[in-house]
């Protein structure tokens, strides 16, 4: 199994990301797996960016017939961007490829990251063909994941899909997995152009909703509830949307409630801005939406085809 370094956060600095010093601070490890590292780039999570994802994924390709599975040590904050991003690169996926991190640095007496990272180790060894967060004894498919504690050890969670695995006295595996039927594949290319954009009431849309696409391709707006937009009296969102989708932007909703699934044809903004064109995001993280549109604008200059794939379940990342 091959451990692979990406972040300075949570598990300390690049002079102690060696297998030895894992030896010292987590005694047994090796009796899980055999172990073999590589420190890839050493950052900040908040600094990580598209560019550094394909990195990351080209370094697992490149090693993927050496080894049996693959662990990265992330930091948390954007952990999910990753794990997503990388559930989209990589096609026929037979092997697991685990995220973790940890609250607290690894050289803390009260740290976190010792049991996330024994867990991590052994569900590496598993028969397990998915991109995955490992994380206070609880398994997520990683675009169905979101961050939501800063100073909670169970720092993440998977709102509108059930955990993966589970881990108690015993590894509780609940979900059934299906390996890729063909050769292993990475596709990892991403078009950053792309805005995120939460509602908030009295929001100037005319100055907040670009004028086209040529920098920025794709609008992520985070609406109300399921997906109800602002468009009555004087203030109203649709001017500002139909002049960014006419000239060929990509309109996607999803929700500032991270539970449940957006529905635009529940209330009346919903209903409009669909009318427009505009793409419901389902049940997705607002992070699986970002990593999936940056992935199709990569991949496809057609806008109607792109739109038609982001409805599509391509790897797990939604329910309809």
């Amino acid at each position: 199994m091959q451990l692979i370094d990406s972040h300075r956060d949570g598990f300390d600095s690049a002079i102690s990301f060696n297998l030895d010093f894992f030896d010292e601070q987590v005694p047994g490890l090796r009796e899980i797996a055999d172990l073999d590292s590589r420190t890839l780039f050493l950052e900040d999570s908040s600094n990580m960016i598209p560019e550094l994802w394909v990195q990351l994924a080209g370094a697992i390709e490149e090693s993927y017939g050496d080894y049996d599975g693959f662990l990265v040590l992330h930091g948390t904050d954007t952990m999910a961007y990753t794990a997503s991003a990388l559930s989209f690169s990589f096609e026929n996926l037979s092997k697991p490829v685990v995220f973790t991190g940890s609250q607290v640095p690894l050289s803390n007496r009260r740290t976190d990251a010792r049991r996330n990272l024994i867990n991590s180790v052994e569900l590496a060894t598993l028969n397990l063909p998915e991109v995955c967060i490992c994380f206070n004894d609880r398994v997520y498919r990683g675009n169905r994941a979101t961050k939501i504690s800063i100073g909670d050890f169970d720092a993440f969670a998977s709102p509108n899909h059930p955990v993966l695995a589970e881990f108690g006295l015993n590894l509780d595996i609940r979900s059934r997995y299906r390996p890729g039927l063909d050769d292993f594949r990475n596709n990892a290319r991403f078009d950053s152009r792309v805005q995120l954009l939460k509602m908030f009431p009295g929001m100037d849309f005319e100055r907040m909703i670009p004028h086209d696409a040529v920098n920025v391709r794709a609008l992520v707006i985070e609406a109300y509830g399921s997906g109800n937009l602002p468009v009555g009296g004087g203030h109203s969102l649709l001017p500002a949307l139909e002049r960014y989708m006419k000239n060929n932007g990509i309109v996607i909703i999803t929700s500032q409630a991270v539970f449940d699934e957006v529905d635009l044809e529940k209330y009346e903004g919903g209903r409009q801005a669909k009318k427009l064109g505009a793409i419901p995001a389902g049940d997705m993280t607002t992070e699986a939406c970002i990593a999936k549109i940056m992935y199709l604008l990569a991949h496809h200059t057609d806008i109607q085809s792109i739109r038609e794939l982001f409805r599509e379940n391509i790897a797990g990342e939604r329910t309809h």
